[in-house]
C-alpha cells in the first residue's frame, strides 16, 4: 500500500473506512470481472430528490477514495428500477388524472404527466442523469426495463425460478398471514391490461423457464416466460438478483432499509455469489422532522438548493456526517455554503493525514480549488437585508470598497455568491424580518455608538470597530453583553441573529451604519423598504 494510502487510512474520513471494505475484498486477487462494481439505486416513481442525489455523490465519494488505495478498476452504475409498477400518484406532479389511468403499469409505459418523454419513467430518469451530470459523477445509467427485455437478466432469473422456494422461505416469515398466502417473488406484466400484477403463481415450470397465473379479472390461466421482460421480481428478491446478474460489489442504503438489505443478502447467497459490501446512512428529513418521500414531494429539490447556492456547499452536506439524521430544508443552506469556504480555504495550512479527512478533498477528487472567497455568504445575507438589495451593483459596490478593490471579474465566485445571497435573501430572509424600536437603554447605547464611530476612520480596522461595540455594551451596564448584540440585531437588521457586528460594519461602512442607527433612533420604519 502506497504511503498516501496509509495516510488516508488514518483520517477520520468515512469514505476511507468505507473504501477499505472493498480493499480487503480483493486484497488477494482481483475480481474474476476485472474491476469493482459500485451501485446506486433510484426508484423513478417521482421525480428524484436530494436523497437520490445523496446516494450518488456518497458512492462517488467511496469508488474516489477506493482508487488511491488499490490499483483495480472501478466502475459504477446508477440503476434506475423503472420497470416497477405505478402504485401512486404522487403529489408534486401535474396531470395526475393522466397517471391515475396508469396505475400499475410500468413506469416506462406510463405517459409522461409532463410531456416532454415517451413516459413517465424516461422523464424522470432524464431528470435524474440532467442532474448527476451537472455535479459530474463517472457512472454508467442503468434502466431497469431495458435490463430486463435485453436478456441481460435472463439467466439469473432463471435460477430463481430454480431457486424458488429457498427464496421465498426467506421472504415468507417476514410477511403477514394474508400476504403470505398470496406471495411470489415473480410478478408477471398481464399481456392483456400492460400491469404489473401481484397474483399468486399456481405453476411453475423450471425447464421451460415459465410461470402460470390466473387473470384477476377473467378467472383464465396464463403462462408466461420468467425471462424478456415479461415479468419483474418483487424489489427484494430483484436487488439480489441485481446484486448476482451484474457481479455488484458496494452499494450504500438507507438506514430504513436495514432489513431488506439482510433478506436480499441471504438471497443472493442462495443464488451463489457473495453480496456486496455495504453502509447503512440516516434519512433526510423535511422542516417537520418527516421522511422525505418523491411521492409527496416534501423537502427541497435539487433545483431548488441550486437557485440559493452552490453545487459545492450541496455536495459539502451530502459529505457530512452521513450517519446523522439532517433536515432538508432551506434554513440550511446558508451555514452549509459557508461551511464549505471554510473547509477550504484551511485545506492548505493542514498535514496530509487531516487534508485526507478534510470534505474538499473528496469533493473535488483530491485536488480542491484556491480558497478566493473574503466575504461570508451569511455576512452578504446580512448586507443585503440592509441594503434591501435588488441588484448585485448595490451589494458590489460595498464588496469593492471593503475587499481591496475586488471586482466581479477578478471575483467570479464571489459574484455567483452574491447572486444566490439576494434570491436567498428576497425569497426567505426579508419575509421574516421583524423591526422593532430600541428601549431607553439601547437607545442610549446606541447614541454613544454612534459618537465613538464618529471618531473611526472610514478604514479603521475590523477588530477595532468591534472593540467600540464591546466597549459600549459594558459602559452601558448590560448584564449579558448578548443582550446588546442582540438589540443591534433586531433594531438594524430586523432579526435576532446576525453578523460579527465590527466586519459587518466595516462591509457596509461606518459612515452608512452610522446614518442607520439615526435612522432607528429617530423611529424610521425600516420594515417600509
Amino acid at each position: 500500500m502506497s504511503t498516501d494510502a496509509e495516510v488516508a487510512l488514518s483520517s477520520n474520513s468515512w469514505a476511507f473506512a468505507e473504501a477499505k471494505k472493498l480493499a480487503d475484498r480483493y486484497a488477494k486477487e482481483v475480481p474474476a470481472k476485472g474491476y469493482v462494481l459500485f451501485e446506486t439505486g433510484y426508484g423513478p416513481s417521482g421525480l428524484p430528490h436530494l436523497g437520490t442525489f445523496g446516494e450518488v455523490a456518497r458512492t462517488s465519494w467511496v469508488m474516489h477514495a477506493f482508487s488511491l488505495l488499490s490499483d483495480i478498476p472501478a466502475r459504477l452504475i446508477a440503476f434506475s428500477d423503472d420497470m416497477d409498477g405505478l402504485r401512486k400518484v404522487p403529489e408534486n406532479i401535474p396531470n395526475a388524472e393522466l397517471l391515475t389511468a396508469n396505475l400499475d403499469k410500468p413506469l416506462t409505459d406510463v405517459p409522461d404527466p409532463f410531456g416532454t418523454h415517451d413516459s413517465f419513467g424516461a422523464h424522470n430518469n432524464a431528470r435524474l442523469v440532467a442532474f448527476l451530470d451537472q455535479f459530474g459523477f463517472k457512472y454508467e445509467f442503468k434502466s431497469s426495463t431495458e435490463a430486463y427485455k435485453s436478456g441481460e437478466f435472463d439467466e439469473t432469473l432463471k435460477l430463481v425460478l430454480q431457486k424458488y422456494d429457498q427464496v421465498i422461505n426467506v421472504i415468507l416469515p417476514t410477511l403477514g398471514p394474508e400476504r403470505q398466502a398470496t406471495y411470489s417473488p415473480f410478478l408477471p406484466i398481464c399481456p392483456r391490461t400492460g400491469k404489473v400484477l401481484q397474483v399468486p403463481i399456481i405453476a411453475r415450470d423450471v425447464d421451460a423457464a415459465t410461470i402460470t397465473y390466473k387473470d384477476p379479472e377473467t378467472g383464465e390461466e396464463v403462462t408466461l416466460p420468467v425471462t424478456g421482460g415479461h415479468c419483474k421480481l418483487q424489489w427484494k428478491v430483484d436487488w439480489a438478483m441485481r446484486w448476482h446478474a451484474l457481479e455488484v460489489d458496494y452499494e450504500m442504503a438507507g438506514k430504513d432499509l436495514i432489513d431488506s438489505v439482510t433478506l436480499s443478502s441471504k438471497i443472493v447467497r442462495i443464488l451463489g455469489k457473495k453480496p456486496p459490501e455495504g453502509f447503512n446512512y440516516e434519512l433526510f428529513l423535511d422542516q417537520d422532522g418527516k421522511k422525505i418521500s418523491k411521492s409527496k414531494g416534501n423537502g427541497i429539490t435539487i433545483e431548488e438548493w441550486l437557485t440559493y447556492a452552490s453545487p459545492e456547499s450541496l455536495s459539502l452536506y451530502m459529505y457530512q456526517n452521513p450517519k446523522k439524521a439532517k433536515r432538508l430544508h432551506f434554513d440550511v443552506i446558508p451555514k452549509a455554503v459557508d461551511e464549505y469556504y471554510t473547509f477550504l480555504s484551511k485545506y492548505p495550512t493542514l498535514e496530509p493525514k487531516q487534508q485526507f479527512g478534510n470534505p474538499v478533498w473528496h469533493l473535488h477528487n483530491g485536488n480542491p480549488p484556491e480558497a478566493n472567497m473574503p466575504i461570508s455568504f451569511g455576512m452578504l445575507l446580512n448586507l443585503a437585508a440592509v441594503a434591501n438589495a435588488q441588484d448585485p451593483s448595490v451589494l458590489w459596490s460595498f464588496i469593492t470598497r471593503y475587499a481591496d478593490g475586488a471586482t466581479p471579474e477578478d471575483h467570479p465566485g464571489l459574484d455567483k455568491l452574491v447572486g444566490y445571497a439576494i434570491s436567498y435573501y428576497h425569497d426567505f430572509v426579508k419575509p421574516a424580518k421583524n423591526y422593532r424600536l430600541p428601549n431607553d437603554q439601547e437607545a442610549t447605547a446606541m447614541k454613544q455608538l454612534v459618537e465613538l464611530l464618529k471618531t473611526a476612520d472610514e478604514n479603521a480596522e475590523t477588530s477595532d470597530i468591534q472593540n467600540m461595540v464591546f466597549q459600549v455594551g459594558n459602559d452601558n451596564n448590560f448584564e449579558n453583553l448578548r443582550d446588546w448584540f442582540k438589540a443591534l440585531y433586531e433594531t438594524l437588521l430586523g432579526q435576532s441573529q446576525g453578523p460579527r457586528m465590527g466586519t459587518f460594519i466595516a462591509l457596509y461602512g461606518v459612515n452608512e451604519t452610522i446614518v442607520l442607527i439615526d435612522r432607528v433612533l429617530a423611529g424610521d420604519d425600516l420594515a417600509a423598504e
